[in-house]
């Protein structure tokens, strides 16, 4: 029997669709502006900018600086199947709000894709003054504690591949110094641990270790967003034994569910 063809939701809401259809333009057909995707959208300029801005917003476009538009990390996660993150947040989440019991800091489970560090789960804590949820959000992988430690993870060859000059023609701002990652990268795999204090965002500092599969390769980052008002260094070795702890958790659970 032929499948039947799709038929559109009876209630269709008409801005999601166009972004929608805008993020898979960029995704299928590469660079775009702001008027030809108004053109294929059939709206106007001033609607496809608010579109292409929320994609922005979210990570499913980047504007380069001759203000043409591409797809964003968001986009690129199909590096990892949907079953591997899947598996990750199911076997993260019980521990992620242990940790938070614990600690009462917002706690998160983060992935890379290529130079980017995604953040798949993430526990918020109780405080009023507190970090809030990044699930979802994408940032470069060298400005966050998750991704320092998978970064870190890489041989060398794999970590000048991954920021070689001409993966950043269009984005020169997002690639580090090769010298300076590769020491404060050699810093964090002596130590097993990763701080970052306002390197992703102000006012917010973090602290994070990794989890290994089976084959021990880092295959997430474990971590705390705390105000940096609230950081104490004095509890550095606290928080890196409570996230150690949830991270050995995590990895019995992941080769338990068969996870490689």
């Amino acid at each position: 029997m032929d499948k039947p063809l799709k038929n559109p939701p009876p209630y269709a809401i008409a801005s999601v669709d166009h972004a929608l259809r805008a993020a898979t333009l960029l995704q299928l057909e590469g660079g775009q502006t702001v008027s030809q995707i108004a053109e294929r959208l059939g709206v106007a300029r001033s609607t496809a900018h608010r579109l292409l801005a929320m994609l922005v917003y979210r990570d499913f476009a980047v504007q380069d600086d001759h203000r043409v538009y591409h797809a964003g990390p968001v986009l690129e996660l199909a590096a990892y199947s949907r079953s591997q993150v899947s598996r990750l947040r199911a076997a993260a989440l019980p521990h992620l709000h242990r940790v938070v019991d614990l600690i009462d800091e917002t706690a998160n489970l983060t992935v890379r894709t290529r130079d980017t560090a995604r953040f798949i789960a993430s526990v918020e804590s109780t405080r009023a003054l507190r970090v809030g949820s990044r699930e979802g959000m994408v940032f470069p992988a060298h400005r966050t504690t998750a991704g320092l430690l998978l970064l870190a993870d890489l041989d060398p060859a794999e970590l000048d591949d991954v920021y070689a000059p001409e993966r950043h023609a269009d984005r020169p701002d997002d690639r580090p110094d090769p010298a300076v990652l590769r020491r404060e990268l050699s810093r964090v795999r002596r130590s097993g641990f990763a701080v970052n204090r306002e390197r992703s965002e102000r006012g917010l500092v973090a602290v994070g270790v990794p989890v290994h599969g089976r084959d021990g390769a880092a295959v997430a980052g474990l971590s705390v967003s705390m105000p940096s008002v609230r950081y104490e260094p004095r509890r550095l070795r606290e928080l890196v034994s409570t996230l150690e702890a949830a991270a050995r958790g995590v990895e019995g659970d992941l080769t338990a569910g068969g996870d490689g």
